[in-house]
């Protein structure tokens, strides 16, 4: 198992366009992928958009992304590069 942790810097967090791109992207790895909200809840399937939405992950929030599998390193590094790119979204 890999896990880095990651603080959502994005002005809408990991809420509707966000968490549709975080989805696509951890639906292209084999591994199994969670996510949690540090401050509060269990880790969720990184692969529902309906779980990732339910941890709250605003702006601020450190979340911690894990995974276990055959590509696990390359997922976890991917999803934090995409969560720190801000998604794009500018300041």
């Amino acid at each position: 198992m890999y896990s880095r942790r990651v603080v959502v810097q994005n002005k809408t967090g990991l809420h509707a366009r966000p968490a549709s791109d975080f989805v696509s992207m951890a639906k292209k790895f084999k591994s199994k992928i969670t996510i949690k909200n540090i401050e509060e809840g269990d880790a969720v399937d990184a692969k529902s958009i309906v779980l990732l939405i339910s941890i709250g992950a605003g702006k601020g929030t450190e979340v911690e992304i894990s995974a276990e599998g055959e590509d696990e390193k390359e997922a976890v590094d991917s999803l934090v590069t995409l969560i720190e790119s801000k998604f794009g979204e500018k300041d």
